[in-house]
């Protein structure tokens, strides 16, 4: 083969791969992110319900994706009761998948109950992926969180364990393991016991 013709075939082969990336780039189409949009405190399912409702009699379906209203389980103690309760962890906030354009933005931001989108501005800031990981592995976790009850300095009473009935002053939190380090009188010395939530009571 001669130079010209192997010119020839190189030239041709990144035409192919020109055509073939202009193709997948095609298919792929314009990408969908997540935003935030603030909605009256309250009225979050109902603005939810709205947008969904919107989406599909606007035939929006294929560009207003998902609207998520975050929320995740906790644990109250009241009353030396126990009870999981569903809490919204963005009051006020709803999370929304969409490809943005005028038309999407337009059928968003005039839904009843929709104030605004987050950004800078008027012009929407998406959410980073960053961002969406971590808000989804909160609100889809199994294991509920536990409310914190308690200050720093506070004083408690541990209920159980071997260090039950001790009283002593909260001396850090760990809301994320429902954990809290308590510094109890421990003979005669300043002993830090690591306790549950759930084997805390305020001192009365």
């Amino acid at each position: 083969m001669d130079e010209q013709a192997e010119l020839d075939d190189l030239d041709l082969e990144n035409e192919l791969v020109e055509d073939s990336l202009e193709e997948s780039e095609e298919d792929s189409g314009p990408k969908s992110e997540w935003f935030v949009i603030h909605c009256y405190s309250g009225m979050e399912n109902k603005v939810k319900k709205n947008l969904e409702h919107r989406a599909e009699s606007m035939g929006m379906t294929d560009r207003i994706l998902q609207v998520v209203v975050p929320t995740e389980t906790e644990i109250e103690i009241k009353d030396g009761v126990r009870r999981e309760v569903e809490k919204r962890v963005f009051p006020g906030y709803i999370l929304i998948e969409m490809i943005m354009d005028e038309d999407s933005w337009y059928v968003v931001r005039n839904t009843p109950g929709v104030t605004s989108f987050v950004g800078m501005g008027n012009k929407p800031s998406p959410l980073s992926a960053d961002e969406v990981e971590r808000i989804m592995s909160r609100i889809e976790s199994d294991e509920p969180r536990v409310k914190v009850s308690f200050d720093l300095g506070e004083r408690v009473r541990i209920t159980e364990g071997p260090f039950s009935e001790f009283t002593g002053v909260v001396e850090a939190i760990d809301a994320d393991k429902g954990k809290a380090r308590v510094m109890v009188s421990f003979f005669n010395r300043e002993t830090p016991v690591e306790v549950d939530f759930l084997q805390l009571e305020r001192e009365v």
